[in-house]
């Protein structure tokens, strides 16, 4: 059952619920002019300033594909299952190392079973609240690359079945971060007509510069702080407007934390196949009804790691 239903009319659904080919076309646009158009403003101005923004803003944006792929995995993206497939893999997933057919059948248990001792995420948020020394190692560990590094390395020990302990995903919460998937070869392709394109924008090392950096830092970063969002320190329980989180955000977070309007979490596991764009309009749509004073909502991002990191030290 779509736990939507609970508070809103079938009619109220369907509307939201309408897909647009226009939309998810407009939406691959967007992520992708940001990408290429923040590389193109670092080669004309080269300073240190451009620089550090160019990372953060490509890997913000590499969330932002991967929100589409989400959105492309419940086939919400566009009308048909043929684009959806085709955008997801190959404009969304490929080219952060990530597999859309994987990548579903794992989030789907999650929806099917969140905040459960069957739900795949669990190693996400069950961590939380830890302690803010803990919760500080885990964003260096981020920033710095090493998560990065350690998902990639396990993804390709998978790949070429090279793993003995490794069974299709992660075996650590930094793991489970990965939106990464066992097949690699597609995703190699993808990175090559990357780099080929970044090469064309400046120079051969823009590709290492502008997205394997970004890819191994700032994503990391900013996906962690998405996923406890969404699901850290939050009620164990089937209860839909405690089991998960909206995050408020300014225009500076939807920039660098919460593209695409995935700060809007706990509406989409209310109706989970709805366009990510209609999400605000759901939002809006319970606060009507007054169901916003028993939901799961967050002031800020800010606000979200004070909670995940509320845990007292231990002497």
């Amino acid at each position: 059952m779509t736990p939507g239903k609970a508070y809103l009319t079938s009619e109220e659904i369907r509307s939201l619920a309408a897909r647009s080919d226009l939309w998810g076309i407009a939406l691959l646009v967007h992520c992708w002019a940001v990408i290429l158009g923040s590389v193109v403003l670092f080669h004309l101005w080269p300073n240190p300033l451009s620089f550090v923004l160019a990372v953060m803003v490509v890997g913000s944006r590499q969330l932002g594909l991967a929100i589409l792929m989400h959105d492309a995995a419940h086939n919400a993206l566009f009308k048909t299952r043929s684009w959806n497939a085709f955008a997801g893999e190959w404009l969304c997933g490929r080219p952060i190392l990530a597999d859309l057919p994987d990548y579903r059948r794992y989030h789907l248990a999650h929806h099917r079973h969140t905040q459960t001792e069957d739900d795949p995420d669990l190693r996400l948020s069950r961590p939380f609240p830890t302690t803010r020394a803990s919760l500080r190692r885990k964003l260096i560990r981020d920033i710095t690359g090493q998560t990065g590094l350690k998902q990639r390395a396990a993804q390709i020990a998978f790949a070429i079945k090279m793993a003995g302990d490794v069974d299709g995903q992660a075996s650590s919460q930094d793991l489970a971060q990965a939106f990464s998937g066992p097949v690699i070869g597609r995703a190699l392709f993808a990175n090559g007509v990357v780099f080929v394109v970044f090469w064309m924008l400046g120079t051969w090392w823009s590709w290492l510069a502008f997205w394997v950096l970004p890819l191994l830092t700032w994503f990391q970063l900013v996906l962690r702080i998405r996923n406890i969002a969404e699901h850290g320190a939050v009620e164990f329980s089937d209860n839909p407007l405690q089991n998960t989180r909206t995050t408020r955000a300014g225009p500076i977070a939807r920039a660098f934390f919460a593209p695409y309007w995935v700060n809007y979490h706990l509406e989409h596991h209310l109706i989970m196949h709805i366009p990510c764009r209609n999400l605000p309009q759901l939002h809006q749509m319970m606060r009507e009804k007054g169901h916003t004073a028993r939901m799961q909502i967050a002031r800020s991002y800010w606000d979200v790691l004070k909670i995940a990191s509320a845990r007292p030290e231990t002497p």
